[in-house]
């Protein structure tokens, strides 16, 4: 196994975590590839920046404050915690460099405008990132072969949660992991808010390994409970924002126009996919392998973009520009029994001109602050544990009242997306002035919501 180390450390300056420090040489030509430098040139939070303006950051410099995080971890368990018999529960030194590349890598599957991207094409970002690593002809893989024949399995299976070693697995993909941890912190400083900062230095001063997994010593239990209560914060106020999921919605629309328009045009040879730049053409018709989506960035999807302002299509011409100028729709809560009206909404935007399809949405963004083990549910978590002075453990919600009124609560909402003119106060012209007044007045009088503001 080659773990050659560097002569002089490398250093990236963060303003996240200050410095980032590269002391192994496969970690820093994992860094210089091709495929982790796309990363710089995708967005860490998609359209968010539309309503957070400085969250232009990207998912190459979280990966890199992950890997930081990851390092410091490590460094910790190592100094402290070593493991001294085989099988004591205690950290093994060698699983280091396979915690390091897994934690800088994890995100290599992202395509542009990530989850938008995977909702309309059905992709899985974290597929992605196993077969990135696994895959012969990337640069990733020939470097990760510079360790040992196997370690690019060994990173993958991290990914995959399926390596053997849960403490290194836990670290990289839990409830409270490095990847939580830094988009938590990158996130809020990027975006100007307040609400994704936490004590990260108490945290890491305070875990220990244990024989299935990592834990945080009873007396960070607070440290614990403000993370969580920071990741619940961030949620509702930036990644679930009503503003930004009206973009993402007017994305999917847009997008899905385009595919429509495709699959028409190979039906009819009298259409053309003209409109679809080059580049794309292998998108639509659904021919993504690991190569070709490596080409995949948010630049190449927003210059197609700005081309189908000027489309021959009326509907994917207009959301284009709805969607670079910024005229997201409008939305509102989707409240108990509200069900039946939605019909009649969507009938009045039909009569204004505005095709449902395409100009309507329901969009549902809820998450969990934290859960306990559920091995029967769809998505089990990795429950956080506590360690008491008798070295017993005991799970965060039976030692916290905090975090037991949160526990496997949903919080979030469902929302109807509809175009900005349905609420404008005076109609385009004579004709539809009653079909405005009619949506205007199920809105209000229904008494839901107030629609967003921009």
């Amino acid at each position: 196994m080659s773990t050659q180390k560097l002569k002089n450390e490398k250093v990236f300056r963060d303003p996240v975590h200050d410095v980032i420090r590269v002391q192994d040489q496969v970690i820093l030509d994992l860094i210089d590839t091709s495929e982790f430098q796309r990363l710089r040139r995708i967005k860490q939070l998609g359209i968010t920046s539309e309503v957070y303006h400085g969250a232009e950051h990207s998912r190459f410099a979280h990966s890199l404050g992950v890997y930081e995080i990851a390092r410091r971890f490590a460094e910790h368990l190592e100094n402290y915690y070593a493991t001294k018999v085989p099988g004591d529960g205690l950290w093994d030194p060698s699983e280091r460099l396979v915690l390091l590349a897994a934690a800088l890598l994890h995100d290599l599957g992202h395509g542009p405008y990530s989850h938008t991207f995977e909702h309309i094409f059905g992709t899985d970002h974290e597929a992605y990132t196993q077969a990135i690593i696994l895959s012969e002809d990337t640069e990733i893989h020939q470097v990760l072969l510079q360790v040992a024949p196997d370690f690019p399995a060994k990173v993958a299976a991290v990914i995959a949660k399926t390596y053997d070693n849960q403490q290194v697995v836990q670290l990289i993909s839990s409830q409270i992991d490095v990847d939580r941890m830094d988009y938590l912190l990158r996130d809020a400083y990027y975006s100007g808010a307040t609400y994704g900062r936490f004590d990260l230095s108490r945290l890491m001063q305070m875990m220990r390994p244990y024989q299935d997994g990592i834990a945080f010593d009873v007396r960070s239990m607070n440290a614990v409970e403000d993370y969580i209560i920071s990741r619940y914060q961030m949620y509702v106020q930036v990644y679930f924002h009503p503003v930004s999921r009206a973009m993402e919605v007017m994305l999917t629309a847009l997008l899905a126009r385009v595919k429509h328009l495709y699959a028409l045009s190979q039906k009819d040879t009298m259409r053309s996919s003209a409109f679809i730049p080059e580049a794309l053409k292998p998108l639509f018709a659904g021919g993504i392998d690991v190569n070709y989506y490596l080409t995949l960035d948010d630049a190449v999807l927003l210059a197609a973009i700005n081309t189908w302002r000027y489309a021959d299509d009326s509907i994917l011409a207009d959301l284009a520009n709805r969607f670079l100028d910024r005229r997201q729709f409008k939305s509102i809560v989707i409240t108990a029994g509200m069900e039946d009206l939605l019909p009649k909404l969507r009938e009045l935007i039909a009569m204004a001109g505005f095709s449902p399809e395409y100009y309507t949405a329901e969009n549902d963004s809820y998450d969990l602050s934290y859960d306990i083990y559920r091995p029967r549910s769809k998505k089990p978590q990795t429950q956080i544990e506590l360690v008491r002075p008798d070295c017993s453990l005991v799970e965060l919600s039976a030692e916290s009242s905090l975090v037991e009124a949160m526990s496997g609560r949903y919080y979030g909402d469902a929302r109807f997306f509809f175009p900005r003119e349905m609420l404008a106060e005076q109609a385009i012209d004579d004709v539809m002035a009653p079909v405005y007044g009619d949506f205007q007045r199920y809105v209000h009088n229904m008494e839901l919501v107030r629609p967003t503001e921009d």
